[in-house]
């Protein structure tokens, strides 16, 4: 009888060792999957951040029509003194995390007829100054305003220097600029 007690807790051993390494592989496997949603989050968090970057610098080059003069040096205070580049300190380290640069390419400008103006709309009536009309007369003015629409693609392409991910946003813009202009 003794024999078979002996035997018995032998055999609480061994599926206790058992039942031990099976909550161990849960455990170790809990843990790399709470490390891998945590680097995706991670992934995530650097994206949206340089997302932003690029956007801000967009809107910065796009809120002047500067860059419609000198598209190879539209942001005012460069990042570093490299034309055309914003640098973006995410965690207030005081060191750039985020680097990103523009490109500008003027894809045409096409100017404005006077007969599609608005007499009354005091954005128009600046493009009316110094236009004349052409009345059919051989050798006349031609029918254009004094201002053309140009159309551009701006190109922001953000280098994270954390996780050395670069992400690129493409962003048409339209503006309007006098007619002698011509895309640069």
């Amino acid at each position: 009888m003794t024999n078979f007690h002996a035997r018995q807790r032998g055999m609480t051993l061994i599926i206790s060792l058992i039942m031990l390494l099976l909550i161990t592989i849960l455990a170790v496997t809990t843990f790399r999957l709470a490390s891998a949603n945590l680097q995706i989050a991670g992934n995530m968090q650097h994206r949206q951040a340089a997302m932003a970057a690029a956007q801000a610098a967009i809107e910065q080059v796009v809120s002047s029509t500067q860059f419609t003069v000198t598209p190879a040096n539209a942001i005012p205070n460069p990042c570093n003194g490299v034309p055309n580049t914003t640098c973006t300190d995410v965690n207030g380290d005081g060191i750039p995390d985020i680097t990103v640069t523009i490109k500008l390419n003027c894809l045409g400008i096409q100017p404005i007829p006077i007969s599609s103006l608005d007499f009354s709309n005091p954005n128009d009536a600046g493009c009316l100054v110094g236009a004349s009309q052409s009345f059919g007369v051989v050798g006349g003015t031609s029918a254009s305003s004094m201002c053309s629409n140009s159309v551009w693609d701006s190109q922001a392409t953000a280098q994270d220097a954390v996780t050395s991910a670069t992400y690129t946003i493409h962003e048409g813009t339209a503006v309007r600029v006098p007619s002698s202009s011509n895309c640069p």
